[in-house]
């Protein structure tokens, strides 16, 4: 099975936390020569490579391409490189140019003819897919180049930027080109925050969001700087390109845009060797449209990718296919968009006990032992959110426990946790209550701003994604608050909370 790769970039990066609550004490070619990938020269750029020297052409279409691009090279690229039979055409629609204010149609794939659950909607050959297998003609060069600091996508976007130098030499051009129409724009055609300016960053100002952009491209600039290393490993790849080595032939911004236009497009196929596992499917994304609660997958099928739809399809309509189980965060910053009805969508509260602690140990061998770490994240996903309050009580109790007697006593039950007071519950749920408040005014509008901006409709794109995606992350943490009101108010009355413990929580 293969679902758009929910942590493409991410081999390279682990985002930071948003918000910790401290909880008190108490290699070679294959001889064949193989089809180059590059970018076309406008803003970020795409990729692709795969050899096919025959050229067969099917006795029916593949795809059909709409009355606007009737003379599309993409298309006649696609007929003439053997791609089978299928049920799709390529389409296209307006969407808002984010740099110089023209429409710029993108193209997307929709259903040629009605489809029914379970039809395949195309199938596409091996050889016109792109995996580091391909690229590199050796699986165990591909291995060893991705355990030596660099992701697959550093990788394959290296391979296209030298591609892209080649010019209309390339056996992949039109694939190329289709991708850079795209330039890594979502379905939404906005791009990744990786690609937004310091100013348009400022619109996710509060969400945790923006601290992992900062992460990722920090991540970014670490495979860059190893590229070299990739270039002198590989050298009989390269050879063929009479160009510097990546970090003179290429600057850093370069890099990145192809990096992330790469993260948008790559797929993850599931059941294939290591080498294959990323892929770059003509047919698949971009030209596919990303839901969250869509079953339909690119999956192998021997030497080929197919796509089987889930669901029944008009002529027309735009072919859906699952992103992953990826939260909304990430869909933003892989692919420039925000899905309402995403059911993985999910915050992080993280909670760690207090190292200052004298009973320390003692607390972190408690939480050990009920599947709980020092240091504890806790997601907190759409719609269950008072449940996740309830998960974090019986943690967030063990760092109010300032008697060493009560924690040997802790220590040498079964039981789960620390027996519970009104006044330590009101201390718990108030050092809850309070980091969730606080958490909520980082944000530089309220939620109430928020709804009447969307609904104003006259957002740019960048922003109304951001507005989106800090509006659901808002209304999962006012969830929480609420929930947390609610334990507070089934409290007896007049409990207030103890005097500080010596080891006061901390909230970062």
């Amino acid at each position: 099975m293969a679902s758009v790769s929910p942590a493409a970039a991410a081999a390279a990066v682990s985002g930071s936390h948003h918000g910790r609550l401290l909880l008190p004490s108490s290699p070679r070619r294959l001889p064949r020569p193989r089809p180059r990938l590059r970018f076309a020269s406008c803003h970020a750029d795409t990729l692709l490579p795969s050899s096919s020297s025959e050229v067969r052409t099917p006795l029916v279409p593949a795809v059909e391409p709409s009355s606007e691009s009737s003379t599309d090279c993409f298309v006649d690229w696609l007929r003439a490189r053997g791609l089978p039979p299928g049920k799709v055409d390529i389409r296209e629609r307006p969407v808002p140019c984010l740099r110089d204010g023209k429409d710029r149609p993108l193209r997307y794939v929709a259903a040629g003819v009605d489809l029914q659950e379970g039809d395949v909607a195309f199938e596409v050959p091996m050889s016109l897919v792109v995996t580091l297998e391909r690229v590199l003609g050796d699986e165990s060069i591909a291995e060893l180049l991705t355990n030596n600091k660099l992701s697959e996508l550093a990788c394959l976007a290296l391979y296209l930027m030298y591609e892209k130098k080649q010019g209309k030499d390339s056996f992949w051009y039109p694939y190329i080109k289709e991708l850079d129409r795209h330039r890594g724009r979502g379905q939404l055609a906005v791009e990744s925050p990786l690609l937004w300016t310091e100013s348009e960053l400022d619109y996710l100002s509060g969400s945790p969001l923006k601290d992992e952009v900062v992460a990722r491209d920090e991540a970014i600039r670490r495979e860059y700087n190893e590229l070299d290393t990739l270039w002198f490993m590989a050298g009989s790849l390269f050879q063929q390109y009479p160009f510097d080595i990546p970090t003179e032939a290429f600057p850093f911004e370069i890099f990145k845009q192809a990096f992330v236009a790469v993260q948008s497009c790559v797929v993850h196929l599931q059941k294939v060797s290591l080498a294959r596992r990323f892929a770059l499917v003509p047919l698949g994304p971009p030209l596919l449209t990303y839901k969250s609660n869509c079953k339909a997958m690119l999956t192998v099928d021997g030497e080929s990718v197919r796509l089987v739809v889930d669901r029944p399809y008009k002529a027309g309509e735009p072919i859906i296919i699952w992103c992953g189980p990826q939260t909304n965060s990430r869909l933003v910053l892989n692919y420039g968009f925000v899905d309402e009805n995403n059911p993985f969508d999910r915050i992080s509260i993280e909670a760690s006990l207090n190292t200052e602690d004298p009973q320390y140990q003692e607390k972190r061998m408690v939480a050990q032992r009920n599947g709980k770490h020092a240091i504890q994240n806790f997601n907190v996903y759409v719609g269950k959110e008072k449940q996740t309050v309830a998960e974090m009580l019986p943690y967030l109790r063990l760092g109010y426990i300032s008697d060493p007697d009560e924690m040997q006593s802790i220590l040498s039950s079964e039981g789960d946790t620390c027996p519970v007071s009104p006044c330590t519950e009101r201390a718990v749920l108030d050092q809850l209550g309070g980091y969730l408040e606080s958490r909520l005014a980082g944000y530089p509008t309220t939620l109430n701003e928020d709804e009447a901006m969307l609904a104003d409709g006259s957002l740019e794109p960048k922003q109304e994604v951001a507005t989106r995606l800090v509006r659901l992350e808002k209304k999962m943490l006012h969830a929480c608050l609420q929930a947390t009101n609610e334990f507070i108010t089934d409290l007896p009355d007049h409990t207030v909370s103890p005097c500080p413990a010596q080891y006061a929580p901390e909230m970062k």
